[in-house]
């Protein structure tokens, strides 16, 4: 049987690819907090509940043009690609706090909404589609459904990350504990027989809480457990940790065989 390579429009999951995943998710934590927290002020006495929907819509423009322009390319841009993935996270900051905090349904409450919304857009997907593998997004239906698993998990993410934090380990040691979480996908990934994909979606759900405890670690204030960094400062730091990296580490297409 001849088999022929379909490049993806995602790059391939390397090393490199966990590393800018996991600061782009501290960035969309620091910089969502001082949108909707600093700016918008609802860490202070004149709290109004509405600043996490402000926040929201503001990041959910440049995410809905930047989705637009990347399922339009016709290849894989490394800069489209991870601009949209820092809009994603951002935006997903801000919508999981409104989740679990204005709409007053808890983190807990909050956490299964969202789960629920990444395993039915997975469903949904697989059903479709036929697999929910990253290296067949090559076409703007798997593209459509990659995004949208991908803002669903970024802001799951986001209110287990707090979830786990507020309950008693702090901003570090969740941050430890979602650090050991992913080594376990990880030895999954090389020890056993589990579906690829599935694992890729665990992992890629598990980066977010630990780029966000890692984001409120550096952000909050000492006496909650953080090191109190200007939160815009440490975005621009981000920003550049990221642009380095995209710059310097080899950046190609996730690629796929089909027959």
């Amino acid at each position: 049987m001849e088999h022929r390579i379909t490049l993806a429009k995602v790059p391939a999951v390397t090393l490199g690819f966990w590393i800018i995943k996991i600061l782009a998710t501290t960035l969309g934590e620091t910089a969502g907090d001082a949108v909707s927290m600093s700016w918008l002020g609802e860490t202070t006495s004149a709290a109004t509940g509405w600043g996490y929907l402000i926040g929201t819509a503001i990041f959910i423009v440049p995410l809905g043009l930047l989705v637009a322009a990347q399922i339009r390319a016709r290849q894989f841009h490394p800069a489209l690609y991870w601009l949209t993935i820092i809009a994603s996270t951002t935006a997903g900051t801000t919508m999981a706090d409104f989740a679990t905090r204005s709409m007053g349904i808890g983190y807990a409450g909050g956490s299964l909404l969202l789960l629920i919304a990444v395993v039915g857009c997975l469903w949904l997907w697989n059903r479709t589609l036929g697999s929910i593998d990253v290296g067949t997004v090559s076409e703007p239906r798997a593209e459509a459904f990659y995004w949208t698993t991908i803002t669903f998990s970024q802001t799951l993410g986001t209110a287990l990350g707090d979830w786990v934090a507020d309950s008693g380990p702090g901003y570090l040691g969740a941050a430890l504990l979602f650090g050991a979480a992913l080594g376990l996908v990880a030895l999954l990934h090389y020890r056993t027989s589990i579906s690829k994909a599935v694992l890729f979606w665990a992992a890629f759900i598990l980066t977010r809480p630990l780029g966000a405890t890692v984001g409120d670690f550096l952000d909050k204030p000492l006496a909650s457990g953080g090191l109190d960094m200007s939160r815009p400062l440490a975005s621009a730091v981000l920003t550049g940790l990221i642009v380095a990296l995209v710059w310097m580490l080899p950046q190609r297409a996730g690629q796929h065989p089909k027959a």
